[in-house]
């Protein structure tokens, strides 16, 4: 059975959200000389899906514009037929699009010291980490869709700000994606070093990629499952580690700081690079089971994990050992484990920290695959880009995603976390621009999950995010930046020249949108209340 364009067909059900009907008690007003047709078709259609395991459900806007939910009338019902992702494998998706374990944290500990790099992981989760995770819990489960935050901005700021997200969210997670076959190379490069330089690493890392690539194109659920198996695999030598260092810990090794030799900028970097990326679960959720409930909770564990898979390591590992801050660099776990434990620890953290680079490349891949399905299913990129393959999977997302993986490949490893970062950042602050607009529009929309602390307290938590963002973008190199405002550019040109060739009719796009305009929400309203 070769592979199938699972992307509707011309002779499709698709679903258009319209306006409710005007209740009796409004009739006569509706009819009212004063007010032409042309007034009434302002936002004369609309749409916002809401997946609930493939299930239609209609459900009133409330303060939104009096819209009704609808999902779409899946001709791809082939597609959604097949098992959807449960809350394990979705806990440790999460676990490897954010982190994947200690390793990349060790350059913390050389630009820092102990007492900082421990704070640091201690405090920027709840500067950063959970007000992102809250955000992805009350949004995505809002709009529990393939495309997750394009769906966000779009609805909230129009689907011109949304096409900018995607471009930047996707080009930043294949610049990261780009960095775990060569992290996974470094690992085990003191196993065979042939794999340090030349052909030998180009091919394993072209094998590399080729294999993880393959693996996301037979389907989300091995690729769940299979994160599962290199979570718990990556996890279990730390844990070892710790046992049979505990006798060596000396706490106030933990206290050493020395403020007149910080490397701010690495420290930050490495700060962040290691704990974001929480709303790229978002892309996934119009392939998970129950979203409304699912998504919150494997966020909430989630979030314990990770924080629990920095601290203990990097406890034990300055802990236990006299501190050498230059030998800090990647892959030093694999060195303290040979200190503490032998020989054979070392080559198990090595296939820990492989493992790791594993998962983290297949879920990252998965999700920014996942994402150019949704965006041309939200007629933002050609349809050919919602093919799915037999195995439900999107078949021209993954080429895609790999093929950006194997051209920016060349990039150095700070390189790579610099630029990716800058990216990053702007596409956040579009996120932030979003969900308070819909918070504040849109108060009594659907929410299956809703951040408890009323629209000024969600909107508050905003503030310390937004600032590291600021503090990330001013340490910034100018290299970076400008490779940075270049790939913006390319987005923003981008954009109208995918309109010129839809208007050209020389590539097909999707007609139909899942997209609720709150502009044209906005006019339908002030159009009601000089009705009434």
């Amino acid at each position: 059975m070769g592979d199938q364009d699972m992307s509707q067909p011309d002779g499709r059900m698709e679903v258009m959200m319209t306006i409710a009907a005007p209740s009796q008690s409004n009739e006569a007003n509706t009819s009212s000389p004063t007010m032409g047709e042309d007034s009434m078709q302002v936002a004369s259609e609309h749409k916002l899906g809401n997946k609930t395991n493939g299930q239609s459900s209609s459900i009133p806007m409330g303060e939104c514009g009096h819209l009704d939910h609808h999902s779409l009338v899946e001709e791809a019902g082939k597609v959604h037929t097949l098992q959807k992702v449960s809350i394990l494998p979705l806990v440790f998706l999460i676990y490897h699009e954010v982190s994947g374990g200690a390793f990349g944290a060790e350059e913390c500990v050389q630009a820092a010291g102990p007492l900082l790099t421990i704070i640091g992981f201690l405090v920027f989760p709840f500067i950063w980490s959970i007000p992102e995770a809250l955000i992805t819990a009350e949004m995505g489960t809002m709009f529990p869709e393939n495309g997750g935050y394009v769906v966000w901005v779009s609805s909230a700021l129009g689907p011109y700000w949304g096409f900018q997200l995607g471009w930047m969210k996707w080009l930043s997670g294949v610049i990261d994606s780009a960095l775990y076959p060569v992290l996974f190379l470094d690992y085990l490069k003191s196993v065979i070093p042939a794999l340090g330089g030349g052909l030998p690493r180009t091919f394993a890392a072209l094998g590399l990629t080729g294999a993880l690539t393959y693996m996301n194109y037979r389907g989300l659920n091995i690729v769940g499952l299979f994160a599962v198996f290199l979570g718990v695999f990556s996890i279990l030598p730390f844990i070892v580690m710790g046992l049979v260092a505990t006798p060596r810990l000396r706490p106030k090794r933990w206290l050493v700081v020395d403020l007149h030799n910080v490397d701010w900028n690495l420290y930050l970097n490495t700060l962040f690079w290691n704990l974001n990326y929480w709303d790229s679960i978002s892309t996934l959720a119009g392939e998970v089971d129950n979203p409304s409930k699912s998504l919150p909770k494997a966020l909430f564990y989630a979030a314990i994990l990770i924080i629990l898979s920095y601290l203990y390591p990097l406890l034990i590992g300055t802990g236990a050992i006299p501190l050498d801050r230059k030998l800090w660099t990647d892959g030093y776990f694999s060195d303290i484990a040979k200190i503490i434990g032998g020989v054979w620890l070392t080559w198990w953290m090595q296939g820990a920290a492989a493992a790791s680079n594993m998962g983290m490349f297949i879920a990252k891949m998965s999700s920014y695959s996942y994402q150019l399905l949704g965006m041309a299913e939200l007629g933002m990129l050609p349809k050919f880009f919602s093919m799915r393959s037999r195995y439900g999977t999107p078949l021209i997302g993954i080429m895609f995603s790999a093929s950006g993986v194997l051209l920016l490949s060349w990039l150095s490893f700070q390189e790579i976390i610099a630029a990716e970062n800058i990216l990053y950042c702007f596409g956040m602050l579009l996120e932030f621009l979003a969900f308070m607009r819909l918070r504040i529009k849109c108060p009594m929309a659907p929410r299956p999950y809703k951040i408890p602390l009323g629209t000024i307290g969600s909107i508050l938590i905003i503030i310390p995010p937004t600032l590291v963002i600021f503090v990330e973008l001013a340490f910034a190199s100018l290299k970076i930046m400008i490779i940075s405002f270049v790939a913006v550019i390319i987005g923003l040109i981008l954009r109208p020249c995918l309109k010129y060739l839809e208007k050209k009719r020389w590539l097909r796009f999707s007609i139909i949108t899942d997209i609720p305009d709150l502009r044209a929400t906005e006019n339908e309203n002030a159009v009601e209340s000089l009705i009434d």
